[in-house]
């Protein structure tokens, strides 16, 4: 159950229409960092959680994304109030054209949204419930989640950055701070759970848990303790990157009798010849640009 408290969580205040900062700010209502895709996230999480520590903060920070939801649509919305009552009584002038320009997705909110605060990106591009990747697993979700938080934190600095509205700016740093503060109890959340690396409850096998694979070599390489050290065999060689397993590195199939005659059928329809060089249109219609074409072609 839910319910709505009219004040919002933080207050805000802009300090004059501008609808191409309205659209950049969408970011963050529609976008895949943005508060709806945060409060699905973790609200899908906390219904299906059974550890009832998780299920709480799970539910409680959903509900908290919900009223940030809430702050960024007002922001969008106060942003676009003064244009949309102009487009609204039929009072559009060469300027206010000018001033919805700015942003072809400002362009799109205005005539197809009105102005409101539509779930798309900044580029127009609609909410989808793909941008949530929860699996399932704890440890592996709030680890997900602490990265979510994350990114989100990155997306509201850059939004800091584009404006110059103090009121703006004061209210997207408290939806920045929150970031920083879900992120610490993703992270007390995670480390409760004794033990949580690797996620899930299979092992991983021990021949191949400690093997790091120089397998880009060159001028960078650099070593350190995420691929070097006591913590690791780094594997250098290119021959013993290969088949691991030590077997010969090729693979099979056992194949019934009647899937066997099919295969050599198919085979023998599909059979390259390499020898031919017949005629193509590379060659019948080559012109400058074409590169190496073959000047004296052979049927098979």
């Amino acid at each position: 159950m839910f319910l709505h408290h009219k004040k919002l969580m933080y207050t805000v205040r802009v300090k004059e229409s501008n609808p191409a900062l309205a659209a950049l700010m969408l970011e963050q209502f529609g976008g895949p960092q943005g508060e709806l895709a945060a409060a699905m996230r973790y609200f899908t999480q906390g219904l299906g959680e059974a550890d009832p520590g998780r299920k709480d903060l799970l539910m409680d920070i959903a509900t908290e994304e919900i009223s940030h939801l809430e702050i960024i649509g007002t922001i969008i919305a106060m942003l676009n109030r003064g244009p949309k009552a102009i487009q609204s009584e039929g009072m559009m002038e060469a300027e206010d054209m000018r001033l919805m320009g700015q942003n072809s997705t400002s362009h799109t909110e205005q005539i197809l949204y009105g102005g409101g605060p539509a779930l798309v990106n900044s580029s127009g591009v609609p909410w989808t419930a793909a941008y949530i990747d929860s699996i399932g697993e704890p440890t592996a979700d709030l680890r997900s989640n602490i990265a979510a938080e994350a990114r989100a934190k990155i997306v509201y600095e850059r939004l800091i950055n584009v404006t110059d509205d103090p009121g703006i700016k004061d209210a997207l740093r408290f939806l920045m701070t929150r970031e920083i503060a879900h992120q610490k109890s993703f992270e007390k959340a995670l480390y409760s759970i004794q033990p949580n690396f690797p996620p899930g409850k299979l092992p991983g096998d021990p021949a191949f848990t400690d093997l790091y694979m120089d397998m880009s070599q060159g001028e960078g390489d650099v070593e350190g303790s995420w691929n070097s050290g006591e913590l690791w065999e780094r594997v250098t060689d290119r021959d013993a990157q290969a088949a691991l397993d030590g077997g010969d590195g090729s693979c099979d199939v056992d194949l019934s009798e009647r899937e066997q005659v099919a295969l050599e059928t198919m085979a023998a329809r599909t059979l390259s010849d390499p020898d031919a060089r017949p005629a193509t249109g590379a060659e019948l219609g080559a012109g400058p640009g074409a590169g190496a074409v073959d000047v004296n072609p052979r049927e098979p």
